[in-house]
């Protein structure tokens, strides 16, 4: 493709970014971490040319096509922004700033430099997931009447977990939608093509006072004989929120980031008036299809059974599992072949700084809902 890359943030998410961008063989030109000691350790242990400065020495470099952002949230406006200016394209982790002021910003912004943002809402390229997509488009269940599903974790179950999202300054105020219920619903709104248009939501801080550790921790790292002080909590731990979308299809998710035994657990069920589908991230390699007519049925991933837009999303054969990881890898196929081919003008099948915009929009609306205690219009 002769596009190159440079990623800031080098912890869980960051090196998810550098396996995947490895796997597609686009070069890393140099990595930005949170400190000039983190950036070099990162450099030497990845094998990456470059340990970067600052943000503006990234910026500056000629040699970068890309920009990936896999950073803290408080920190994804101002990078996106030093980007953009400097003539680079952009895949931005979610969300993509902290609220609809700075992610229009960024709308409007790349709009002026012509240059292509995306959001990394990386779960549409399950294969499975893309089958569900052409599914429904084809119209193989029929009109979406209902949908419902989960997003559930564990890995703030413990008062003692914690991580940099539980800090409003650093994550946002939203916490458990924003970090994993933007991923479930820019997922069902791509699937069905189906915007929200009115909520009403429930949220709730289940752990109202946990343990801050005295030092940095990593995402998904144990804290445990580290010294920590008590921190009240004021973001959410867990949300169930009811969506009318348009065309009368109706639907409820319900999030929990402190779910014993859910370890990554997005599960959705779409029910049309032919048939239904329902997926399960911690089982992907099968898409359970209902029927009312004849015996239920399991698709297991095998691009010879899925439809044609969808199997070029399944890079193995029958039998041999994708999951996660390869989300990564599909997504940025699809970025950086859009930007290769040059015509900015053309329609994009990946996530793009509008749908991140959209989730924000969505995360500041549920927030209205759940302390006003009523439904909310979604408009604009």
């Amino acid at each position: 493709m002769n596009l190159r890359a440079a990623v800031i943030g080098a912890g869980f998410v960051g090196r998810a970014h550098i396996e995947a961008l490895r796997r597609l063989a686009i070069p890393i030109q140099g990595v930005l971490g949170s400190s000039v000691a983190r950036t070099q350790e990162a450099c030497r242990s990845l094998g990456i040319p470059r340990a970067y400065q600052s943000i503006e020495e990234l910026a500056s470099d000629g040699s970068v096509d890309v920009v990936h952002i896999c950073t803290p949230n408080h920190l994804h406006f101002p990078e996106t922004e030093s980007a953009l200016r400097a003539g680079k394209h952009v895949m931005c982790e979610k969300p993509l700033a902290m609220n609809t002021q700075e992610t229009a910003a960024l709308v409007d912004l790349a709009e002026i430099q012509e240059r292509v943002g995306a959001v990394t809402y990386n779960l549409r390229y399950y294969p499975l997931c893309q089958e569900a997509h052409a599914l429904v488009q084809q119209g193989a269940i029929g009109e979406p009447r209902i949908v419902h599903g989960t997003y559930l974790q564990d890995w703030l179950f413990y008062p003692s977990d914690w991580n940099w999202r539980l800090e409003p300054e650093l994550g946002g105020e939203m916490r458990a939608v924003a970090d994993i219920g933007t991923h479930w619903l820019d997922l069902i709104s791509w699937i069905t093509g189906r915007k929200v248009k009115e909520l009403c939501a429930d949220l709730a801080t289940v752990i109202p006072v946990r343990q801050r550790p005295s030092g940095p921790v990593e995402t998904f790292k144990k804290t445990d004989n580290i010294a920590t002080e008590p921190a009240p909590m004021s973001t959410d731990d867990y949300g169930s929120i009811l969506l009318h979308f348009e065309g009368g299809l109706r639907g409820v998710l319900t999030v929990s980031q402190v779910s014993a035994g859910r370890k990554n657990r997005m599960w959705f069920e779409i029910d049309g008036t032919e048939g239904s589908l329902a997926f399960d991230q911690e089982n992907p390699n099968v898409l359970w299809i209902g029927s009312r007519r004849e015996a239920n049925r399991w698709l297991i991933k095998d691009p010879s059974l899925m439809s044609p837009q969808a199997r070029g999303y399944a890079a193995y054969p029958a039998g041999h599992a994708e999951g996660y990881p390869d989300t990564f890898v599909q997504l940025f196929k699809d970025l950086y072949g859009y930007i290769a081919a040059g015509d900015f003008q053309a329609q994009r099948s990946f996530p793009t700084f509008e749908a991140g915009h959209e989730e924000v929009k969505l995360c500041e609306l549920i927030a209205v809902s759940a302390r006003e205690r009523r439904w909310v219009e979604v408009t604009g």
